[in-house]
Order: structure tokens, then sequence, then C-alpha cells
């Protein structure tokens, strides 16, 4: 009997059982395409965030402690890859004697290298000039001592003086953790790394400071660089952060009172820990609405047949079917459906997933498939199911052969919960946007990841508000406003409106949930495409503003840009090139960056947003800075730790042509919040020209290009160029895109975002499409008693088209004003991943003519099968359906 009602089944409601099962397969594709991006993106995080640390660990061994133990017990607490012992003293002065004068710099430090460090670690090093087969000075020191490779300097330590020879200079680009302080109490201020530094082979190390692990001078320290083995490591960043910290503890207890550990892996996986939590932020924020949505509209498919099988059941008790035997049958049915729509959607998520970047195979795809499916399962026992076995004890034979049904109005409208769900929204958004609550936090360049869940509220309750708001107005539209209806489908109809407006009215129920599923898809597709437009330009405003622009050239202060501008002007693709200073002042006993700019021309090579500017309104500012020559931006943190007020002079110490510093006057002018190459805490932005004259250095160390067509091209003409200049360097604004995506949110949202801009079609296609089509086949009957008394095709037509256009017209409308608002919503409460926050939405208009276009092409195909089903065999139809 089952074999034969599921063979009856597909003879006769197959296009029904074809929307359930396409409802099923969407969000089961859904669900596993999305799980599978959550767990690529945390083995992404752990892969990059394993990458990006500078060092593992680094073991202080203190004086006196056995060097060759310590070594033992960290490869006993880890699997370790390499491990590097480093030299570390004091030094009271470098000291270099040139022709002309003598150059002396400040205490510093001398560190100590094994000859294979920088060939194992080589992304902690740029070669400015010369090699590193001898001792080499940082950037910033040999441009206060003036020396160049070849040079001899003088080092003044405790013991006496000593000269060695320069071989070159470099860019320590991981200081900050080299000479970081080991074994400072939690939470202690970080320490600066040394302005003046030198780099020698730890042989020579150690004849300058005596022997490694002894420490015979008292200012000097070995350290044990630790490099892990990567391999080992779990791909969760949560599961990884956990394994390097125990790891890290074990060790602490097997070198307690002889050395000291500086987890910096387990730091940068925390950090990661946050990037996941923020991944699943994502999920919920952009892909839960599309799951829920898919899931909605399935039931609703399943619900649109509800009436039919209830007859269908009453008819089967009248035959003397058993309450077991029904069950039976409703359960065969959901499991069947949901079966063949979850293995359908798991097998369709598997193949698409490579189309957005996703793996077609591995443990995170068979984990979210296998979640996918019973889930899906699940949806079609909900939808199918306990309909069935409600109607089976609720109701009698009588009342479930019943037709028709009442048109009460629904409880959540009596309570007005459309209302409610809107009013706490707006209240949840106001108090979110009030406390400036940001889900991802960057502050001066850490990460951090503060969830509250509470944030979460606006946007569900914007949806299921907008969604009830929109029945609400539907139904009384269809109610109350029937001159308005009669206009509206006048063109439709002509003389027919009257009566299609009283048909509407008696349909107010249906169309209302039809119009309410277009409304939700309509919105999830503009809410989903104007978010991520707008999340990919802030994300190449992130990008101009970390490379600086399209590409850049970064020379130093022995060779500036500027000295091949005219060249790099020429370059084939520059549509226009801007020099900048890039300097050093003290703002008292605080060094900063400071840029010197031409402001009256700087825009014509990068970006100058609003959001770069304290008060708001870049074009203002830079016409304050450029009509005071003395003029200078100061940032946030530098104004409130002076106390600064606009108009306030202030003596900033610059380097002048002898590398000695020198006070000279500003006056404050503006407060400056982010700046193309700038760092994210303190720096200054003045006039280049002001600059030049005061410090007697007219060079501009920093070049901007504009492009157009492909930047690549000009990057590598540009570099070819810089090769004549030793520390000159070129960056593209593909590399800075790259280096954000693996900083902050380590998840490339190009993928994510082809997924949901894909599913969203689907889900607007199959809401308008399928909800139309079912909604019309349940009108079968009505239109075929039409046609039998004599109604000629175009009348039934002007009936079918007027139902669509009401549904189609209002749910489309306010599907857009929905999607405009959860897209508002979700930029406000998201704007930790926006650097800076972006100054209007970005609407991606092509995609959303695609959508639109792709929606009235499948309604015109639903509105034609249907005129062409009613026209066809009424008294069938008839006889079926009663």
């Amino acid at each position: 009997m089952i074999i034969a009602w599921l063979s009856g089944l597909l003879r006769t409601r197959s296009g029904r059982i074809i929307g359930i099962v396409a409802g099923i397969v969407v969000a089961v594709a859904l669900l596993a395409d999305l799980g599978t991006f959550i767990q690529g993106s945390a083995a992404t995080m752990t892969s990059r965030a394993v990458a990006t640390a500078p060092i593992d660990w680094q073991v202080q061994v203190l004086p006196g402690s056995d060097k060759a133990a310590i070594r033992q017990a960290i490869t006993d607490a880890a699997p370790t890859s390499s491990i590097f012992e480093v030299g570390y003293a004091d030094v009271a002065s470098f000291e270099f004697k040139s022709d002309t004068c003598i150059q002396v710099t400040g205490a510093g430090k001398a560190l100590g290298l094994d000859a294979t460090y920088i060939a194992t670690l080589p992304s902690g090093f740029r070669i400015l000039a010369g090699d590193t087969s001898g001792a080499v000075l940082l950037q910033q020191t040999a441009a206060n001592l003036h020396a160049a490779p070849g040079d001899t300097v003088v080092v003044h330590k405790d013991s006496g003086d000593v000269s060695i020879l320069i071989t070159g200079i470099v860019d320590l680009l991981t200081a900050d953790t080299i000479f970081q302080p080991i074994g400072v109490p939690v939470g202690s201020a970080p320490q600066a790394p040394p302005d003046n530094a030198v780099i020698v082979p730890l042989d020579q190390w150690q004849k300058l400071f005596g022997s490694v692990g002894t420490a015979a001078v008292a200012s000097a320290h070995l350290q044990l660089h630790t490099v892990l083995d990567h391999a080992s490591l779990p791909a969760d960043p949560s599961a990884a952060f956990i394994s390097v910290t125990n790891a890290g503890h074990n060790l602490e207890a097997r070198v307690a009172g002889t050395a000291l550990l500086a987890n910096n892996l387990a730091v940068q996986l925390d950090a990661a820990r946050g990037d996941a939590i923020y991944a699943r932020v994502l999920f919920l924020f952009l892909g839960a609405p599309g799951i829920v949505l898919a899931c909605l509209l399935t039931m609703a498919l399943a619900a649109s047949g509800e009436q039919r099988r209830r007859r269908d059941q009453s008819l089967l008790r009248l035959r003397g079917a058993t309450a077991s035997a029904i069950l039976t049958i409703a359960l065969v049915e959901a499991l069947a459906i949901g079966g063949t729509g979850a293995l359908t959607g798991a097998i369709a998520a598997a193949l698409s997933g490579p189309l957005f970047g996703l793996p077609v195979q591995g443990r995170g795809r068979l984990l979210w498939s296998a979640l996918a499916i019973f889930a899906g399962i699940g949806l079609a026992v909900l939808a199918l199911l306990v309909p069935s076995v409600s109607s089976l004890f609720r109701q009698s034979v009588a009342s479930a052969r019943q037709t028709l049904g009442g048109n009460r109005i629904p409880l959540w409208e009596r309570l007005f919960l459309d209302i409610i769900c809107l009013g706490l929204a707006a209240l949840v958004f106001w108090q979110t946007a009030a406390s400036g609550y940001q889900v991802v936090l960057a502050t001066e360049g850490v990460t951090a990841v503060s969830i509250d869940y509470t944030a979460f509220l606006a946007p569900v309750l914007l949806w299921i508000g907008s969604a009830l708001l929109g029945m609400r107005i539907v139904r009384a539209l269809l109610t109350y406003g029937r001159q308005t209806v009669e206009a509206a489908v006048m063109p439709l109809s002509g003389a027919l409106a009257p009566i299609i407006a009283s048909s509407l009215k008696r349909q107010r129920g249906r169309l209302a949930r039809s119009t309410a599923f277009v409304a939700l898809a309509v919105g999830f597709a503009v809410s989903t495409g104007v978010f991520n437009t707008t999340y990919q330009g802030q994300a190449r405003v992130d990008a101009l503003l970390t490379n600086g622009a399209d590409v850049t050239v970064t020379g130093t202060r022995l060779a500036p840009a500027d000295l091949i501008k005219d060249q790099l002007a020429a370059l084939p693709g520059v549509t226009a090139a801007q020099f900048m200073q890039h300097r050093f002042a003290y703002v008292g006993t605080d060094l900063q960056d400071i840029y010197g700019i031409d402001p009256k021309t700087i825009g014509s090579a990068t970006a100058m947003a609003n959001a770069y500017f304290g008060n708001g309104n870049a074009q203002a500012t830079l016409a304050t800075l450029a009509a005071t020559p003395s003029a200078v931006l100061v940032s946030d943190e530098t104004v409130t730790d002076f106390q600064l007020n606009l108009g306030d002079p202030i003596n900033l110490r610059l380097q002048g042509p002898d590398g000695a510093y020198q006070s000279v006057p500003f006056i404050f002018s503006g407060i400056v919040r982010e700046f193309p190459t700038a760092p994210r805490d303190s720096f200054l932005i003045a006039n280049a020209s002001y600059i030049a004259a005061m410090t007697g250095v007219p060079g501009a160390e920093v070049g901007l290009l504009k492009t157009k067509g492909d930047a690549k091209s000009v990057k590598l003409a540009a570099a070819e160029l810089a090769k004549a200049y030793p520390g000159m360097r070129v960056s593209e604004l593909g590399d800075a895109a790259h280096i954000i995506g693996s900083s902050l949110t380590a998840i490339d949202l190009a993928g994510l975002t082809s997924l949901e801009l894909t599913f969203a079609v689907i889900l607007a296609l199959g809401a308008t499409g399928l909800m139309l089509a079912l909604g019309l086949a349940d009108r079968r009957r009505g239109f075929a008693i039409l046609t039998a008394i004599g109604a000629k095709p175009r009348q039934v037509a002007a009936f079918i088209a007027s139902e669509t256009a009401v549904v189609l017209g209002l749910g489309t409308l306010i599907g857009i004003v929905v999607g405009g608002l959860v897209a508002q919503v979700l930029v406000v409460i998201l704007q930790g991943v926006f650097d800076p926050p972006p100054e209007q939405l970005a609407v991606p208009w092509p995609y959303l003519a695609a959508v639109g276009t792709a929606i009235l092409v499948v309604t015109g195909i639903t509105l034609a099968n249907g005129v062409r089903q009613a026209s066809e065999k009424p008294m069938q139809h008839m006889r079926e359906l009663t």
C-alpha cells in the first residue's frame, strides 16, 4: 500500500513534491556550504596565524643556568623544528667618525645571531644595503650615524670600546618581538624596541660580551629562539591555542628558576580564536537568514497542500485505514521526500563548493554534510509528518474534509506582534549604536572580539517584524483599500476590476503569506548584496589605507622615492603620482611618524576619505592645512595625552641634514585618525614644503602611484627602476589586501559573497516562482469553474495576472525597504570590520538588476503556465478537486 501511495503521489502531485524537495535541497546545500566555509576559515586562520608568528617561543636563559638542559627541556615539551641561540647585550652608545663630523648615538643593543638564523627566518629581515655576512646596522641606527656598508663603527660598552666593520644595513621587521622584555607582569605596558642596535655573528658576539650561557657581562644574556613543528598543530585555532599554551606551561614547569618563556605563537593563535568567533558571527548575520528562509519556504510549500492531505487522510479513514497505517504512510512520505531532498542538497553542495572556493572532501565537508542531511530530513518530518499527526488526532473525518476555512484575523495581528518586534529591534539597535559596541575591535593593531549576543536581536527582530508587518499591510490593503486595489488592477483586468478586487479580498490570507515570502526573499538578496558590496568597497579603501595607493614606492632617508619621480610618473598605466615625506618627530619624549604632504594634490593619487579626519570633512581639513604652512594634524591619542586645543603651538623635534634633532614650531590645526601608510596609533601630518624648508632635507621618501588597468605590471616596472637604489621597495594594492585579510579577520569573503549572492538569487526565484505556482495550483478549481461558466482565457488570465501583480509588486517593494534597513543595521553592528567605516552603503545595481530580471522571467513563465492549465480540461480539474 505504501508503494502504491507514493507512486500515486508522484503521478498526481509531482509539482508540489518537487517544490518541497527543492526547498529542502536549497536549505541543505546552503547549510553544508556555509558550515564548510566556517570549518575551512578556521583552518586558514590557524595556518596564517602560525605563518605570521615571528618567533614561536623565546626562552631566556637565566644567569648560571645550564643551556643544554634547557634546550633538552624545550624538545621534551613540544615537537620543534629549529632552536637558535641568540645573544643580547646592552651598549652605552655607537660612534661613527666620518671625514666631516663625528656622530654618536644614545644607548642601544648588540644582537648576536647564528649564521643560519636569517636564512631560516627571512621574513623578519629586509636587507637595505650590503649583506649579512658580518655586522649589520638597523636602518634607524645607520641613519643616525650616517654610516654605510664598509664603514667602521665604534661600540662603547662597559668593558671597553671595540670597533666593528659594517657589512650591511637591514630593516628588522620583527623588532617589537625580538626585543620584547620576557618575564614582565601580564598587562604591563609594552616596551618600545631600541632606536639603535647592531646585529653581529654569534661567535663575534661571544668574543665581545663573554661566553654564551655564562653571561660573564652583567648586561648580557642568552635566548633560545624556537620554531615549533607546525605540522603537529590542530587545524582549529582554539585547539591549536590550547595545545601550544599547554606545551608552554609544560616547559615553564620544566625550566622553573632557570629560564623564562615568551609564548608568541600562543598570542597569535589567541587572536585567531577571536577571528574564528568572528567567522561564526558572519555565519549568523549573513548566512543564517538564508537557511531560515529556505526552511520557512519549504514549510510553506508543504502547508499549501495541507488541505488536500487532510482530505486524503479522511478518505483513508472512511475506508477503514487504522491510525498506525496512516502514520506509517505519512512517515514514509516524509522520509522519502526528506531523504531525497537532503541527499540531493548534499551532493549539490559538494559539486558547487569549488565554485565558491570550498573543499569538496575533508573532515569538515563530511561533518557538515552529515549535519545538513539530518537537518533536511528533520525539516521534512516537521513540515509533513507533524501536521498529519495533528490532523489525525485533533480533527474528525467530517472536519478534515472541509474545503473552505475561515478568514479570521491571526493572533499575532491581534496582539500587534509585528509592531512589538519592530519596536524592540529599534530599541536594541539604538542601544548598540549609542554604546559604540563593535563585534570586532582592532585597537592599535591588536585584534579582539567581543560578542554581545543581544546585538543579534536587532536584525532578527527586524526580519520577523518586517515580514509580519508586510502581511498586515497586504491584508489591510485588500480588505479596506478596495478602490486602491481596483485602480491598481485596472490595467490588467479592465471591467473585471471590481470582481477581481473582491476575489483578492477573499484570498487575502494566502496572498499575504505569499507576499511575505517574496518580501523576505527579495530582502535577503538586497541586504546580502548591499552588505557584501559595501564590505568589498571598504576592503579596497582599507587596502589603499594600508598600501597608500594602487602602487607605492617606499624609499629610505638615503634613497628617497622622489629620486625617480619623473621616471615613475612616466610609467605606462600611471595616471597620477604624488610624493610625500615619511620622517620621525619627537612630541615631547614620544617618537612618532610624521608625513609631509602637498594637501592640494595628495588626493589625486590616493583616497582622502572623510573618516580619516576628526571633523569628518577631508576637503575642509586639507584646505586648512594648505592655508597655514606651519599647520600640523595630530592623532586623537596625542591630543588626549598632551591636552591640546586647536590653535595651540607645538614644538616638534625633527632630524636635520646632519641627523641631529632640532626643534621646529607647528600649530595644531586638526585631528587625523587614519592616513595612507600611517600606523594605527599616533602620527602627524604636515606640509611637506614647510618640513623641507625648516629641516633642510627636501627628499620625499614615499611615492604614491594611481594606476589604470593592471597594477601588477606597474609594480614590476617600478621595481625595475628601484633596483638601482638599495632599500627602495615597491608594493601594490593586492599585497596589502592579502595582509589585511590575514591580520584582522583572516577571512576572504570572496567565496562567502559568491555563495550568499548565488543562494539569494535561488531563494528569490523559489519564493516567487514556487509560491505563485502552488498558489495558482490551489486555485485551479476556481479557475476551472470560471472557464466552465464561459470565461474567456484572457479573462481568466486577468485573475491570475492580478494576483501575481499583487504578490510580486507588494513583495518586491517591501523586500527592497526591508533589505536596505537590514543592510544598514548589519553595517552599524559590524562596523569593526570596516576600517574606516563606510560613509554610505554601496548598492550593487547590476546584481539587483539581474535578480529582478530573473524574478520577472520566472514570474512570466509561472503566469503563462497558470493560464494554460486553467484553460485546459476544466471539467477534469473540477472532478479532481471535488
